[in-house]
C-alpha cells in the first residue's frame, strides 16, 4: 500500500483558450456547477476584457451544467452583447439543459466550433 488513497480533485472546467481570427474559443469540460462557476466566469471575463467581440464556448467535453453555470453564461452575454457569445458542440444532456432552461433561445447554439466561427464572421 502506498498510503495515498485520496481521490484526485475534479479537473478544472476551463480546458483551454485559443484565438481564432477575431474570436476567442473557450474550451470547457466536465461538470459546470456552483463549485467551479467562478473559474468559468473569470475565463469569460478575461476574454471580454481582452477586447474580443466574439467568444465561442466549446462545450463538447461538458458533461453537466447547473443553474449557476447557466447564470455565468447569461452574465457574459450581457457584458459582451447579444451576438458576442456563441455556444458550440454541446452533448445531448447539455443541449437538453439549454432547451429546458430556455437559454437556447437567447444564446446561439451551434453543432461545432467551426460552425459557430463561421456564423460569427
Amino acid at each position: 500500500m502506498d498510503g495515498d488513497t485520496t481521490e484526485p480533485l475534479r479537473e478544472p472546467p476551463v480546458r483551454g483558450t485559443e484565438r481564432r481570427g477575431q474570436a476567442i474559443v473557450l474550451r470547457l469540460g466536465g461538470e459546470l456547477d456552483l463549485y467551479n462557476a467562478d473559474e468559468v466566469r473569470a475565463a469569460l471575463t478575461t476574454a471580454i476584457d481582452e477586447g474580443t467581440e466574439r467568444i465561442v464556448v466549446d462545450m463538447a467535453e461538458v458533461e453537466f451544467v447547473d443553474s449557476t453555470a447557466l447564470g455565468v453564461l447569461i452574465e457574459a452575454r450581457a457584458k459582451i452583447g447579444h451576438h458576442g457569445l456563441l455556444l458550440a458542440a454541446p452533448q445531448a444532456e447539455t443541449r437538453r439543459t439549454l432547451q429546458v432552461s430556455g437559454l437556447d433561445r437567447h444564446l446561439p447554439v451551434h453543432d461545432s466550433v467551426d460552425g459557430a466561427l463561421a456564423a460569427a464572421s
